[in-house]
């Protein structure tokens, strides 16, 4: 691929320029004994994945994943962590090359920090890329306990980027009644990128033709396959540093492996609002559901798996094979059992077909249009209905509740398609792009720039 080709001719600043985490702090700094030196906090938090949505995770200074921190290639650093969780912890740098006893692996490079104890870590850091911290207690990290660590070239890469943005990619699985993630899962129902689900996830503001870096860090049990729809990238970094260009080639999809980054960087030249996303279809979805199909819908009009003994699968009356019993076909961890809803009466009116989910609760609507006659006498007639039909329709969108200056002229009901690890990539011209950003000072303040990240080359 020709290189010069992707930055379009641009003319622009050697400047480095601060990496965005939104939705997640940045962590502060001051200078002591020679060191920028940082504070860092492990500590329960609330975290709040969507509007009324809130749940306790594990992170650090207030925030889930932790606030990120920003340094420079050759800065010396001192990090001194406090713990204030209930058990012991750690603290590891992943992919830094530093002395084994700042390693924060506990057993062999350190004695875990116990409640209430602190641990100062202090090294001089030769590397550049994107990096992140987290703990090195293998349940702690499913809580929520990783940050993103940048380290910024001495010198800007070549070519030099406009806006810098990192996301990091988590899973949880949370059952309905329990504010508390099942570490212990193997499968996830809230997808999130730094911490929110979509539709609460923060969009990505660009101006039209800005050359963009996104840093992907995961950390967590799935991998994804991250999506940007209108746009071709190419992939910059990993976890351990500064790809060559040599081994640059187009790609719309990357796949971030678990304890991997990706930097992937283009040319925002394409207008719009455009989706980028893990393309996983079940990674696409909050809270998700089994939709258990004709055994709810037996003469008795009961819903699989509502009861204990329903969702176990222990019968009342009849036997298992019948096509009104079974047990609940949740996705194991037990959101099937309390989850599974009745999704039709039996044949539905073309009235009823114009809300395409009979009495699933909360979920009527009037936005689906049906145009085959038969569908709309008896939807469910139709093998595998429903699939996306409760996804549609103004009464799954919550515009105003996550209204924000970066969702300011997005489409009306944008947000009842936008679930899990979901987010928006707007590339606006240069007059709603100063509206949107004017509008984002004016609720939050001018953001003062990170300190020793304004030098110039």
């Amino acid at each position: 691929m020709d290189m010069d080709h992707m930055s379009y001719g641009t003319q622009r600043s050697s400047r480095i320029v601060s990496v965005e985490t939104p939705d997640v702090p940045q962590l502060p700094w001051r200078m002591a004994g020679g060191a920028k030196e940082f504070h860092l906090i492990a500590e329960p938090v609330k975290q709040e994945l969507i509007p009324g949505k809130i749940v306790n995770l594990w992170g650090y200074n207030g925030s889930a994943p932790g606030p990120t921190i920003q340094v420079n290639q050759g800065d010396r650093v001192r990090i001194v962590v406090d713990n204030h969780l209930p058990e012991a912890t750690s603290m590891h740098w992943h992919g830094f090359e530093i002395p084994i006893d700042m390693d924060g692996a506990p057993g062999s490079s350190q004695d875990p920090i116990p409640p209430g104890g602190r641990f100062v870590y202090e090294f001089t850091l030769h590397q550049a890329g994107t990096f992140f911290y987290h703990s090195h207690m293998a349940m702690q990290e499913m809580m929520g306990m990783i940050g993103a660590f940048i380290m910024h070239p001495k010198k800007a890469y070549d070519p030099p980027v406009d806006k810098d943005f990192a996301l990091i990619l988590q899973e949880f699985a949370i059952l309905p009644n329990n504010p508390i993630p099942n570490s212990m899962n193997m499968e996830f129902n809230w997808l999130t990128f730094n911490g929110k689900a979509g539709p609460a996830t923060t969009p990505l503001i660009v101006r039209l033709n800005d050359r963009v870096r996104l840093r992907l860090i995961n950390l967590g049990m799935d991998h994804h396959p991250v999506h940007l729809h209108g746009h071709t990238f190419v992939v910059t970094g990993t976890e351990g540093g500064r790809q060559p260009k040599t081994t640059w080639g187009p790609k719309n999809t990357v796949l971030v492996g678990v304890a991997e980054a990706a930097d992937v960087e283009f040319v925002a030249n394409n207008p719009g609002d455009w989706m980028l996303h893990c393309h996983l279809p079940h990674h696409m979805m909050n809270q998700m559901s089994s939709v258990a199909g004709p055994m709810t819908r037996g003469s008795n009009r009961m819903p699989a798996g509502l009861g204990m003994g329903e969702g176990m699968g222990i019968l009342r009356e009849g036997h298992a094979t019948s096509q009104d019993k079974g047990p609940s076909l949740g996705r194991g961890m037990g959101v099937g059992s309390t989850r599974d809803q009745t999704v039709g009466n039996g044949p539905l009116s073309t009235a009823q077909a114009k809300h395409s989910m009979g009495n699933m609760p909360g979920m009527e609507h009037e936005g689906m249009q049906m145009t085959a006659p038969e569908v709309a006498k008896d939807a469910n007639s139709v093998p595998g209905f429903p699939q996306d039909a409760f996804m549609e329709g103004p009464a799954m969108a919550m515009d105003k509740m996550v209204e924000k200056p970066e969702n300011f002229g997005l489409r009306p009901g944008w947000s009842g398609f936008m679930q899990g690890m979901m987010t928006f990539l707007r590339v606006l011209p240069p007059e709603m792009y100063d509206k949107v950003m004017a509008l984002r000072d004016q609720q939050k303040g001018k953001p003062e720039p990170m300190p020793g990240m304004e030098h110039q080359q």
